[in-house]
């Protein structure tokens, strides 16, 4: 099978259920391998198929190309985590909204200057906008120590602004994933905490649990 072409029948063929079938199983880790073995898959999913298995089932569950999946998803301190950009796709792709887009307000360059997502609900015409996220909050939050957040202040902005909006009206897009950089910032600033059952303190891994 594994020089075939994947097909979309295949793809679409999986069940939900895929853990628990053994057929839908052997069929999604058929279809990862032949991920797995291309060239075009982004680098980290080359070469693992079991990786590749977990995006396609993503990607079944959400509707969307597993391609989508691999290229947005990565692996950060052992989690899953959506890139920036990602948010944006997931919130239009949905269904749930049209004229998705990002609001900027306050002066460019200034700590006032901040952004949130606007959209309107297709099933009542409502307008709806996500949290608005400004430089003041990124500063008191302590996101400053990522780079990016200097260097592309106004895509950071909407970035985490799309991430806000999406846990507000949309969770089920996001599927319980974080984004990259959400997980960097969490993992920088918990502090060790102290085990109970040593009377120590505990690790990081410890603290994330």
């Amino acid at each position: 099978m594994e020089n075939e072409i994947i097909s979309q029948e295949q793809i679409e063929s999986v069940q939900p259920n895929v853990y628990t079938n053994r057929k839908s199983f052997q069929t999604l880790y058929d279809i990862a391998k032949m991920f797995a073995a291309s060239s075009l898959v982004p680098q980290n999913y080359q070469g693992r198929p079991q990786d590749c298995m977990i995006a396609i089932d993503m990607a079944n569950r959400m509707g969307v190309s597993p391609m989508m999946v691999m290229q947005n998803l990565y692996v950060v301190k052992g989690k899953p985590g959506w890139s920036g950009q990602a948010c944006m796709t997931l919130i239009t792709g949905c269904g749930k909204f049209r004229d998705v887009k990002p609001v900027y307000t306050g002066e460019k360059g200034a700590d006032g200057r901040g952004c949130y997502i606007q959209a309107v609900l297709r099933s009542s015409g409502d307008v709806v906008a996500g949290t608005e996220v400004t430089m003041t909050m990124a500063k008191a939050e302590g996101w400053l120590s990522n780079p990016k957040w200097k260097n592309m202040p106004e895509q950071m902005l909407a970035y985490r602004a799309a991430a806000f909006f999406a846990r507000v009206y949309c969770p089920e897009a996001l599927m319980g994933v974080q984004l990259v950089d959400e997980i960097v910032d969490v993992s920088r600033e918990k502090p060790a905490v102290d085990n109970p059952f040593t009377g120590g303190e505990g690790n990081q891994d410890e603290a994330d649990g």
